[in-house]
């Protein structure tokens, strides 16, 4: 494994904790001599994972549309910013270039990019491992509404085998970089 995508948010009107399991994560993916593939963005914990990354001499690949370089002023620290016209392409980049997938807590786009690639690796489209950190139980909803599907016959029991979800970040990630087979 050589590259972890991560998906997260961008706001800037977070509660700090969700910045500090960025931070952990970004340095731990150093630690590792993992890539992090992510948005691209300079702020919220898209850019606390970034900078803890870079800081910890890991490498950062940002991808990002030029609409939201405008909004967000993407982070220059980048060793490679990839900047693409829309978000369909940044989406296939992010999920292309990363050897497995994290999500740290998000609004909508988190959960967009999170079920499109759970449903990719579903039906087969890429065996990649996808981990959810459930920091303070911000997924709680989440996990219980693929319960609920579950539990209704929407969603196949095995999607379960598919997810690593815990509340610590470092252990979630170890847990899609190191899985128990």
């Amino acid at each position: 494994m050589h590259s972890i995508t991560l998906y997260c948010s961008a706001s800037t009107a977070l509660e700090p904790h969700f910045a500090l399991a960025a931070r952990r994560v970004g340095a731990e993916l150093a630690r590792r001599r993992l890539t992090l593939v992510y948005g691209g963005g300079s702020i919220g914990l898209m850019g606390e994972a970034a900078r803890a990354a870079k800081d910890a001499g890991g490498r950062v690949e940002g991808i990002i549309t030029q609409q939201l370089l405008d909004l967000e002023q993407g982070w220059d620290g980048c060793d490679d910013l990839v900047v693409v016209p829309s978000m369909r392409e940044r989406k296939r980049l992010l999920e292309e270039r990363g050897d497995a997938f994290l999500v740290l807590p998000g609004g909508l786009g988190t959960f967009e990019e999170f079920f499109e690639i759970l449903v990719a690796r579903y039906l087969n489209n890429h065996g990649k491992p996808i981990g959810v950190v459930n920091d303070h139980g911000y997924y709680d909803p989440l996990v219980a509404l693929i319960e609920h599907g579950i539990e209704h016959k929407f969603i196949r029991p095995s999607i379960r085998d598919l997810l690593t979800i815990g509340p610590d970040a470092l252990e979630v990630l170890a847990g899609i970089v190191d899985p128990k087979t």
